[in-house]
């Protein structure tokens, strides 16, 4: 279980800048990331209230989605799907909420809940956003785009820092898009 890319941006784009490490803020999320902050960055959030807390802070998908994406046709590389963290070897959608990954020797993310496709999929990649969705056996909609998380314990983060899982306390709670 391990980073392998980092992205961010300061703008208000989709897709983030790809780089070879990252300081993450307690409380705030990505340093020079537009999304860094303590309260919502979203523009959507921020225009609902502005004073909503920041439960967005760092964005994580998978490797092994872009892989599967991949494999449909779609071309999506690292930071295009505007991710902060790509892992590897952490199944991230099955964690519970509130799950805390250590990533490296500083830094801890508490899993806030999972990243709600939009349509900017859709304008990056014509049919990226229902590529993304799917159904469990129950008929019950599944979100594939990532997890939210807020940082609990700031540092640095660098590609192929290990990253460890500590699930919280029963009864676990079912990730929900935050």
């Amino acid at each position: 279980m391990q980073v392998v890319s980092l992205s961010k941006d300061p703008s208000h784009r989709f897709s983030k800048q790809p780089c070879d490490s990252l300081v993450l803020l307690e409380g705030l999320g990505v340093e020079g990331d537009a999304h860094c902050g303590a309260t919502v960055k979203h523009r959507s959030r921020v225009k609902a209230d502005p004073t909503q807390p920041n439960l967005r802070q760092v964005h994580l998908i998978q490797t092994e989605l872009l892989s599967d994406l991949r494999a449909q046709g779609f071309r999506v590389e690292p930071g295009a799907m505007g991710e902060n963290i790509l892992t590897e070897g952490i199944d991230l959608l099955s964690l519970p909420r509130n799950t805390l990954l250590e990533i490296g020797n500083e830094v801890v993310l508490r899993i806030t809940g999972l990243r709600n496709p939009c349509a900017q999929l859709d304008n990056y990649q014509q049919g990226l956003t229902q590529a993304v969705l799917d159904r469990d056996p129950d008929g019950n909609l599944l979100l594939k785009a990532g997890v939210m998380a807020v940082v609990e314990s700031g540092g640095p983060v660098t590609l192929g820092s290990p990253i460890s899982i500590n699930l919280p306390s029963k009864p676990y709670e079912k990730l929900e898009r935050v």
